[in-house]
C-alpha cells in the first residue's frame, strides 16, 4: 500500500494535508493520474486537482502540471514511455520549491511544463537539435503572459496559462493534437488571495 493511501484514512482534509509529505502527495499523483484518458492537459489537471491531498497552492503542483501534459500526450498517441516519463517528471518536481514564483521570478507551472517537454524531446543542457532553445521560447512566452497578468500567485491560474501555451507548443511541433479548454475557474471562492476581474479565468468575468 502506498504511504499515500495510508495518509487518505485520517479524520479530516486539513489533517490529511499537513501529515502528507510533498513526496506522498507526487506519489498519489502519479498512481491518479495514470488512469486518465483524455487529450485535454486541463481537464486532466482539474481532475486531480479536486483530490483531497492537493492543496489551492503548494509544491505538488510542479509535479501535477507537467505530468498532466504528459498523459494528454500519451493518450492523444504521443510516442513515450509514460512510466518512465512520470517517474522522471516527478523527480524533477520534486526539485521545484514552493513560493519560487515570488523569490526566483519564474513559475513552477511552467518549469512543470518546461519539464514534461524536455522529457519528450530527451533534451538535455548540452542538447543541439534546436529543442533547448525552442523550450526557452515556451518559457518565455508562458512566463510573458503572467508578467502581465502580475501577481499575487494563483497556483491554478498559473498552471493554465501554462497549458495554453504548452498545448500550443505541442500542436506546432509533433505529430499529435491536444484539446485545449479555456477554464473558468471554480478556485476562487477558496483562494483568499484570488485577483478576481484581473484574472482571465475568472468566472464572475466571463
Amino acid at each position: 500500500m502506498l504511504l499515500c493511501e495510508i495518509r487518505m484514512n485520517q479524520s479530516t482534509q486539513r489533517n490529511r494535508r499537513k501529515i502528507m509529505t510533498i513526496r506522498e502527495k507526487a506519489e498519489c499523483i502519479i498512481r491518479d493520474i495514470k488512469q486518465e484518458t483524455g487529450t485535454n492537459p486541463v481537464h486532466i489537471f482539474n481532475i486531480i486537482a479536486k483530490k483531497e491531498y492537493v492543496s489551492i497552492h503548494g509544491p505538488e503542483h510542479p509535479i501535477l502540471d507537467g505530468a498532466s501534459l504528459l498523459v494528454a500526450y500519451k493518450n492523444a498517441g504521443g510516442n513515450i514511455d509514460i512510466d518512465r516519463a512520470l517517474e522522471t517528471l516527478m523527480a524533477e518536481g520534486l526539485r521545484m520549491p514552493g513560493a519560487m514564483c515570488g523569490l526566483w521570478g519564474i513559475c513552477g507551472a511552467i518549469t512543470s511544463v518546461g519539464a514534461a517537454l524536455a522529457i519528450i524531446d530527451g533534451t538535455g543542457p548540452l542538447s543541439t537539435d534546436g529543442t533547448w532553445g525552442k523550450h526557452m521560447q515556451f518559457t518565455s512566452n508562458a512566463i510573458g503572459e503572467l508578467g502581465k497578468i502580475n501577481g499575487p500567485r494563483c497556483c491554478k491560474r498559473d498552471a493554465i496559462t501554462a497549458f495554453k501555451h504548452g498545448i500550443l507548443y505541442v500542436n506546432e511541433h509533433y505529430d499529435v493534437t491536444l484539446q485545449y479548454e479555456h477554464m473558468k475557474c471554480e478556485y476562487s471562492p477558496i483562494n483568499e488571495q484570488c485577483i478576481k476581474g484581473r484574472c482571465p479565468y475568472y468566472q464572475e468575468k466571463m
